[in-house]
């Protein structure tokens, strides 16, 4: 068995690996810079190559593209300490096996390690030959856990035109990622188009997804390309597809099934060279169970599912999302960019933000706007985030409209206001499951704080609650909460 090469700066790390590979009687060789190993490479080739990313003397995907030329059926392990989305997308665009990020369960690595072994064996090759990925432009932040699988399974798909369902709470960034996903993909150089039904009214939605020719009905006066059609050669992206409506439902599912769609009032079918990328808060298969949603149309959007994290699970990220916020957002409005200090930005890390990463970014807008000092302490914060143990309701409502401070969620009157001033915005855009969206969310809400006062145990939820053992399981199943 040829040896693993392992490339790294940092001794202890090579310390490390080398006594895990001796114990396992597996045959290695070590490397402090990439020069070295492809000087090596010309004479002789290892079974693995494990390669750093930042050393002092080369850069570890430098390295990975070299070999991929060289030996495409080399396995390359990329270690780095510095996880972010265009590390992850890069290595596995340049054709690398796996990424660890430091520090790392050394049982894992081992266990990575050994797959990649028995994929060399195999004579696979892990090359990729990929769309250049574009740096100027804005990409997903995050080092949590929660945060590498979403990059990975980026990477993974990045050569991919596979219809993509991604599920997440509102304000987690569904459509940033479905976004990166195009970036991404084979069709990035193509359009982006996305589509939300809740923003359209409902006379008008089937026109503005599938198009309309001149005098299909009164008042269309010219023909109009749809959604569908503009995204011709690239990306759809259908935001919140639960809430599409039947009928949409139905025009949808023999697109996707025969390939092809008609314009209102056409009679030549427009053959759809689209990928979908579909995105939802809800639970689909209790929309299937309702009645609400189509289940064969279920089955055609959830090719590939992804779940974004919402930010209570990748807490960590918050000081590093919120020193981006706080940068973009003064740039956005021409000012200087104010500091977080670190008391801020720990009382940050402890708030819950059921709004997730875009009630960070309104926080952020807020402090922004309404504080003057170039430090922000914890004095500048909103009161209400000083006294209640939940965290508040930022609104940002908009370029040329004032800041609206955040609602004291200790006053019962606010929330049901807040509650009603949905309803009325939702009933005004024409959304016609106003009562079971926003039950649902009621429902969610209670029973995430009734699981987060027994610290996750269900039974004493349940009766906290007034609830049946049976009636929770079922409703968390329902509600999709991972407790």
């Amino acid at each position: 068995m040829k040896p693993i090469w392992i490339v790294d700066d940092d001794q202890s790390i090579r310390w490390v690996l080398e006594k895990a590979l001796t114990r396992e009687e597996i045959p290695h060789r070590s490397f402090t810079n990439p020069n070295d190993v492809l000087n090596a490479l010309d004479k002789d080739t290892p079974s693995v190559l494990i390669s750093d990313i930042r050393m002092p003397r080369g850069n570890g995907l430098d390295l990975l593209q070299h070999v991929k030329v060289s030996h495409p059926n080399l396995p390359v392990i990329i270690m780095t300490a510095y996880s972010d989305l265009d590390s992850a997308v890069s290595a596995f665009q340049s054709g690398a096996f796996e990424y660890l990020t430091k520090p790392f369960d050394l049982d894992k690595a081992l266990e990575l390690i050994q797959r990649a072994i028995e994929q060399g064996q195999r004579n696979q090759s892990a090359a990729k030959v990929l769309d250049d990925w574009r740096p100027d432009q804005s990409e997903i932040i995050g080092q949590a856990p929660a945060m590498q699988e979403i990059f990975r399974a980026i990477g993974r798909l990045a050569q991919s035109h596979a219809t993509v369902l991604i599920m997440g709470e509102s304000g987690t960034g569904k459509e940033l990622l479905a976004r990166a996903l195009h970036k991404h993909s084979p069709r990035a150089k193509g359009p982006f188009i996305s589509f939300s039904s809740s923003a359209v009214p409902k006379d008008l939605l089937e026109s503005e997804l599938f198009g309309h020719e001149r005098g299909a009905f009164p008042g269309a006066q010219t023909l109009r390309r749809g959604r569908l059609e503009l995204a011709e050669g690239g990306t759809l992206f259908l935001d919140e597809i639960g809430d599409l409506p039947a009928e949409l439902q139905t025009r949808l599912l023999r697109t996707l099934t025969d390939g092809h769609f008609y314009r209102i009032g056409g009679q030549d079918p427009i053959k759809a060279n689209v990928r979908i990328i579909a995105s939802t808060h809800q639970n689909l298969e209790a929309r299937v169970s309702a009645g609400l949603f189509r289940e064969d149309l279920l089955h055609r959007l959830n090719i590939i599912r992804l779940r974004m994290p919402p930010l209570r699970e990748r807490s960590d990220d918050i000081p590093l999302l919120a020193r981006h916020f706080m940068q973009t957002c003064a740039k956005s409005l021409g000012v200087e960019t104010k500091k977080l200090s670190d008391e801020v930005l720990q009382h940050m890390v402890n708030m819950s933000f059921s709004g997730n990463v875009r009630q960070l970014e309104n926080l952020c807008h807020w402090l922004t706007v309404m504080t003057p000092a170039s430090t922000i302490g914890v004095g500048d914060l909103p009161s209400d985030l000083l006294t209640a143990t939940n965290e508040p309701t930022i609104i940002v409502q908009g370029e040329s409209s004032p800041v609206a401070p955040p609602v004291n969620r200790s006053n019962t009157s606010d929330w049901e206001n807040g509650l009603g001033r949905l309803a009325v915005k939702m009933l005004q855009d024409g959304d016609q499951s106003v009562f079971d969206a926003l039950t649902s969310r009621f429902e969610k809400a209670v029973l995430q704080a009734a699981l987060e006062v027994t610290r996750g145990r269900r039974v004493e939820a349940a009766q906290r609650l007034g609830i049946g053992r049976n009636t929770i399981t079922r409703k968390l199943q329902e509600l999709g909460i991972d407790d």
